[in-house]
């Protein structure tokens, strides 16, 4: 039912968060899912709830989402289809992460069959309405205009999840460029350096690439440094820490005020670097031209400008090391941080 609906009669939120809800299944911060429920991702809390049927809230006859997008359509999809979901969980796990965290690990036998799903639900979503974070420029609220959403893709995704073949006109293109993408970042003119004590991953690669390639090694880490040809760079707060990470400790968010005005202090070239808040589903540290618009912002990286810059890689590199090695020095990582607790550990 429409989110708008909430109060109507007892309802499950799914990804989201109200007043008067019967139960709650969502990983966003300090969202009310019960402990036994948390997951990673509010489909696998979803899952979870589906293990044990009796659960105190499993017996309202409603469920709703303020938005749309992969991991909260397939928590929805999943108590309408109680016992498929349970047949394909580990497939409908792999996929709720890839659409939320961009990660994917390609030796999984259904790492394929998850990305066509994702794939098919992009493809799908932009061609029927409108892409993720479009509903304002429609001047129209989010959580009205996903219920159309819901409503076409519902009684439609059974059939590609059993049969993906049914829906390859649509996946087709977005798949074969995440494969090409795939094979640049297992190929010798790509390198990967981490950082585990402060979890950053950067990524050496020629040119930019589709999300679900470039963070597929990201899995265990929480920011991503990728480094291009021509010095172009970009660095981002995974979406791993916007929301209740249950898998692993992480620490928390801190402002990238700092190092914006360090690198700034060094840049020669026409543009500045810009930073976005720490609340943020994904901020972006970039050089920035024309302000980008929170949809080309989640857009993968290729499909927006990305300027040169006048700082040589190794030094951009170790600038963000550094950055973050001494301003995380005696944060210990932990679950379930509040946002009065990053915005704390920020302000010291």
């Amino acid at each position: 039912m429409p989110f708008s609906q909430l109060r109507q009669q007892p309802t499950i939120v799914v990804d989201s968060t109200g007043l008067g809800t019967t139960l709650t299944l969502a990983h966003w911060r300090g969202a009310a899912t019960p402990e036994p429920l948390r997951d990673d991702t509010s489909a696998g809390s979803v899952l979870r709830a589906l293990h044990a049927p009796r659960f105190p809230g499993l017996e309202a006859p409603a469920v709703t989402a303020n938005h749309f997008d992969v991991d909260g359509f397939v928590g929805v999809w999943s108590l309408l289809n109680p016992a498929l979901a349970l047949r394909h969980e580990h497939l409908l796990r792999l996929t709720a992460t890839l659409g939320d965290f961009r990660e994917l690990d390609w030796h999984d036998p259904w790492a394929e069959h998850a990305l066509k799903l994702v794939c098919w639900l992009n493809a799908e979503e932009k061609a029927r309405f409108y892409e993720p974070f479009g509903a304002p420029a429609l001047r129209r609220r989010e959580d009205e205009a996903s219920a159309e959403k819901f409503n076409w893709f519902l009684p439609r995704f059974q059939e590609i999840l059993e049969n993906p073949e049914a829906g390859r006109a649509a996946w087709e293109p977005e798949v074969e460029r995440v494969r090409q993408a795939v094979a640049i970042m297992q190929s010798a003119s790509t390198t990967t350096r981490a950082y585990p004590e402060i979890g950053l991953l950067v990524v050496s690669t020629p040119e930019p690439l589709p999300y679900y390639a470039l963070f597929g090694p990201s899995a265990g880490y929480d920011m991503v440094l990728s480094l291009y040809n021509e010095n172009r760079y970009e660095f981002e707060y995974k979406y791993t820490t916007w929301i209740d990470l249950e898998s692993r400790p992480t620490l928390p968010r801190l402002p990238l005020t700092g190092l914006a005005a360090c690198l700034n202090a060094q840049e020669q070239g026409p543009h500045s670097w810009t930073y976005d808040g720490v609340t943020d589903t994904g901020p972006l540290l970039r050089l920035q031209g024309k302000r980008l618009t929170k949809a080309q912002r989640y857009a993968d990286p290729d499909q927006r400008p990305i300027y040169s810059s006048s700082i040589p890689p190794e030094v951009l590199e170790q600038e963000v090391v550094s950055f973050f090695r001494e301003r995380y020095a005696g944060i210990q990582p932990r679950r379930y941080w509040s946002w009065a607790e990053i915005r704390a550990a920020g302000e010291q």
